[in-house]
């Protein structure tokens, strides 16, 4: 074994165990936080991806490119936070049933009129933003600074792209 390294430390059920400098209690909240991002990021996803196919209008062309640019951003994103559970110790929720039951993003089942694809995505992106933010103090006071900085760039993200959807609007 290398100087400084340790052994791996196994539970009773022969998993290695997780010794990462953030206690138990504090990963599973954060866990918990990252998992109502995660809802909330794919019910967006999904929703940006439905609006990029389903818009009309004489902005199509506009809408179309930039709601893809949007949808492509958020498959991304939806991998780093999942990803960032499973690196805590958790499973990440990963169905319909979950999302739903976590997400605070509302689904649209109908084809609305453009301007209103955009006010929705608008407040899509502002509530993935609380979300985030609401996460940030339970990783601040465990010093988890990785998840801070994955939540400081999610915020960042979905603070310009609710910006630049609303400059449409005016």
């Amino acid at each position: 074994m290398e100087k400084g390294m340790r052994p791996a430390r196994h539970s009773s059920n022969n998993s290695p165990q997780i010794d990462i400098g953030i206690q138990l209690t504090e990963r599973k909240a954060i866990a918990e936080g990252l998992a109502r991002v995660l809802a909330d990021t794919y019910t967006l996803y999904l929703k940006t991806h439905n609006f990029h196919w389903n818009v009309t209008g004489p902005m199509f062309n506009t809408l179309h490119l930039m709601f893809e640019q949007q949808y492509n951003e958020l498959a991304l994103a939806v991998d780093l936070v999942a990803e960032r559970i499973r690196a805590l110790g958790y499973p990440a929720p990963g169905s319909y049933v979950q999302f739903s039951k976590l997400s605070s993003v509302m689904e649209e089942t109908g084809v609305p009129r453009a301007e209103d694809m955009i006010r929705q995505l608008v407040e899509g992106q502002e509530t993935l933003v609380r979300t985030a933010r609401s996460v940030f103090a339970t990783a601040e006071r465990a010093s988890d600074q990785v998840t801070i900085d994955l939540l400081t760039q999610r915020m960042q993200v979905h603070e310009k792209t609710a910006w630049m959807l609303r400059s449409l609007l005016e």
